[in-house]
């Protein structure tokens, strides 16, 4: 996301959430002592969550030196770092706290990490709510961590010195001590944690240069491990309240569709059941554990007004998008004149591309624990956009935002699906707590997930290219169809311009290859199935169809796959650096493979990183086989290497899991897939051998839990042309055939 549209995020939100707190006098209040929050000393309520159990009896913990709401140092000597991001694998527990500590010469053996509260102070920089998203999380905290940081250490320094007498310029910060240089006195940061705390805020404070870094760019285990390993990370599924309820929910099997009479009255036999209730999303069976609760809705008797959405089919809409993608669309991108190129081409090539949809698939299926209280509404679980969720919450419940407390857990995996701009899965659990008047733990189960909708779009391209007689392009012309993922959201008025969601053509409209006459257009349809952002967004599906089309015109040009990139791309374009990284280190060009393998190339940016993927690629009994990816990556400044390289290899994973396996189709309206056997991840005996390099750089670092996906699908598909001269032009890969 480039600058231009996180400043009009800002501004737009802004302008949203005051005029939520302009209705709302108590929602004002809130909101501006939450403001007030970001500029003094701040100390959080924490509830404690001891052994997979959450006590909300329990006192809040004795308040330690907070020179900030980030920092919390012990007597001991400990120092808590709370993040304001979720973790669900992606590495922030560890490489936030990286940036932190090296600010403040902090002893990392001595580090640990909370989950920070909804409040202001937590907020993104780029805008004014809590999220976790858009691979943005080190990039918009690389300052500010740092800052956090480097205020700690100044605040703890100026406090020592004053307790010595002598000159605070004398004395330094190492290992989470204080050194005055000429006596040789010490004093850890515990034991100046206090006196530090009565201190202002510095003014300003000078960051250290990269060059004096000894944590940042350094190979670091995650923080998280051990508690994940030992069984003691909490995620949503392992918090348990007194007096707690578990909930299964049966929905409508066709998207839109609403209950007309129910008889729960075998339900009602099984031992266990507490209630049975409906609720806006359908009936809502709750009970003393999960497996009652889950036989008990089986045995409901509902009737169903299916709506609209049972004249859907997967078929039906193939056709329509193709036939769609066929006429003009909104205009998201015009370079000069496609038509005159055409007429001036020396050869060209036309294709028809389509994608499925692709469900989040997380290992954790959704979950959330809801204490309602008739002044207070207690939230336990794994969300990525908690700001959203917690005024969502309150709304439903008829309280004041200030009324609403969201505990984040671990995220058993995200992928965007837990940051739902509608907060549909807390929603309706509050809308659960509200009608059994108990604490309740709302389940999905594998195949609620599967099939509950919010998925990645479904695509139908449509592209033309044609190229000069010195094989380079002259003509690009691409039309998509797809849902768009903000329409009626609160981001449509900034994401939505001219009828162009541009989450919707990035990675099309951005393409990076000196094309002279250039049009790319979008048709967005409606219908009932639920779309949302999906690891990586628009380019998860963009990057398939450029990288692909490109290959054609290498092809058609007689040249090099890899060449051909190198020479149509700007001559600065950081590009080129990861293609060249990926091509040396796979020996591309030189290395004889074996009988029967193939390679292929593509590369993308997203979230401002760029990636090159070279794929190995042969066919085994017919069936795509992949051994070996080699990726290079551009990211700027690196925080931790290894998290880089577990980043670009899950993305591979994920990104390849699609390529190969991923669909979700739709007949009369109802899901076909349900659970892993029919909607396949990859597999242990399919992994590939992966490589991950990354260009050293001094920029700015940019994001990474995202970029590693889009590259590998066209990848892949380059690889197969070589190997079998047949063009791939629809995901997923093992429904083809090759002679």
């Amino acid at each position: 996301m480039n600058k231009l549209i996180e400043n009009k995020i800002e501004r737009q939100l802004k302008k949203q959430i005051n005029n939520m707190a302009t209705q709302n006098p108590s929602r004002r209040k809130f909101l501006k002592d939450s403001t007030a929050l970001m500029g003094g000393l701040v100390i959080g309520f924490y509830l404690p969550i001891k052994g997979g159990r959450a006590y909300a009896a329990d006192a809040p913990p004795k308040p330690v030196y907070p020179p900030n709401a980030f920092i919390r140092i012990a007597a001991d000597d400990n120092i808590t770092i709370i993040v304001n991001k979720s973790e669900m694998g992606q590495g922030v527990y560890t490489s936030l706290p990286m940036l932190i500590a090296e600010e403040l010469e902090a002893d990392w053996s001595r580090i640990s990490v909370e989950s920070a509260p909804v409040a202001a102070v937590y907020n993104h920089t780029a805008m004014p709510m809590q999220l976790t998203g858009g691979s943005s999380s080190i990039p918009s905290s690389w300052e500010q961590m740092r800052r956090v940081g480097a205020n700690a250490r100044t605040l703890l320094v100026r406090a020592a010195a004053q307790q010595w007498g002598v000159p605070e310029s004398e004395c330094h910060a190492e290992n989470s001590q204080v050194i005055h240089v000429g006596s040789g006195k010490r004093s850890s940061y515990g034991k100046v944690a206090d006196a530090a705390a009565k201190l202002p805020l510095p003014d300003d404070v000078k960051l250290k240069s990269p060059k004096d870094f000894k944590i940042i760019g350094k190979a670091t285990k995650r923080l998280d491990t051990p508690a994940k390993i030992n069984g003691t990370a909490q995620f949503g599924l392992d918090v348990y309240l007194p007096g707690m309820l578990t909930v299964l929910i049966a929905r409508s099997p066709v998207f839109g569709g609403k209950v007309k009479r129910f008889d729960a009255t075998e339900a009602h036999k099984l031992p266990g059941v507490q209630g049975v209730y409906q609720v806006p999303t359908g009936i809502a069976v709750a009970a003393s554990g999960f497996w009652p609760a889950k036989t008990a809705r089986d045995l409901l008797e509902i009737e169903w007004d299916e709506g609209p959405g049972a004249a859907l089919s997967t078929a039906k809409m193939r056709a329509e998008f193709l036939a769609l993608a066929k006429t003009p669309g909104a205009v998201a991108r015009k370079d000069g004149d496609t038509v005159q190129g055409f007429k001036k081409a020396h050869k060209t090539v036309s294709a028809e591309y389509e994608i499925p949809y692709l469900a989040h698939a997380a290992m954790e299926p959704l979950n959330v624990v809801v204490d309602l209280k008739p002044d207070h509404c207690s939230i336990w679980t794994g969300t990525q956009m908690q700001t959203m969720d917690a005024m969502m919450a309150a709304k439903t419940a008829g309280l004041k935002p200030e009324q609403v407390e969201i505990h984040t857990t671990f995220l058993g995996g995200g992928f965007g699906r837990r940051a739902n701009p509608r907060s549909d899965f807390v929603i309706e659990a509050v809308q659960v707590a509200m009608a059994v008047a108990q604490p309740v733990k709302v389940v999905w189960t594998r195949e609620d997930d599967m099939r509950g909708g919010n998925y990645r779009p479904m695509w139908s391209d449509n592209i033309e290219a044609g190229i000069a007689k010195d094989g380079k392009p002259l003509a690009w012309k691409h039309t998509l169809v797809g849902q768009s993922i903000i329409a009626d959201t609160a981001f449509a008025s900034f994401l939505i311009q001219n009828g162009v969601d541009v989450t919707s053509v990035e990675g099309a409209a951005t393409l990076p290859y000196v094309i002279p006459n250039l049009q790319v257009e979008l048709h967005s349809p409606k219908n009932e199935v639920p779309v949302q952002w999906w690891r990586s967004v628009g380019h998860s599906h963009t990057a398939f169809v450029v990288e692909t089309m490109i290959d054609e015109l290498a092809h058609l040009a007689g040249k090099d796959p890899l060449a051909y990139r190198l020479a149509n791309l700007p001559v600065t374009s950081r590009y080129r650096g990861v293609l060249q990284l990926a091509a040396d280190k796979a020996d591309w060009g030189k290395k004889k493979l074996a009988a029967g393998c193939a390679y292929g190339v593509a590369v993308h940016k997203s979230f401002d990183s760029y990636v090159a993927e070279i794929a190995e690629v042969s066919l085994e009994n017919g069936k795509v086989r992949v051994h070996r990816v080699v990726a290079a990556v551009d990211c700027g400044m690196v925080i931790n290497p290894d998290g880089v390289r577990q980043q670009i290899e899950g993305g591979i994973v994920y990104g390849l899991s699609a390529a190969l396996h991923g669909a979700i189709t739709l007949d009369k309206g109802r899901v076909v897939q349900s659970n892993f056997h029919d909607y396949t991840p990859l597999r242990f005996s399919e992994m590939p051998q992966v490589e991950v390099h990354i260009v050293s750089s001094s920029e700015p670092p940019t994001g990474i839990g995202e970029p590693g996906t889009p590259p590998i699908a066209p990848a892949v598909a380059n690889a197969l042309f070589k190997l079998t001269g047949k063009r791939l032009r629809r995901m997923p890969f093992d429904k083809e055939t090759f002679a």
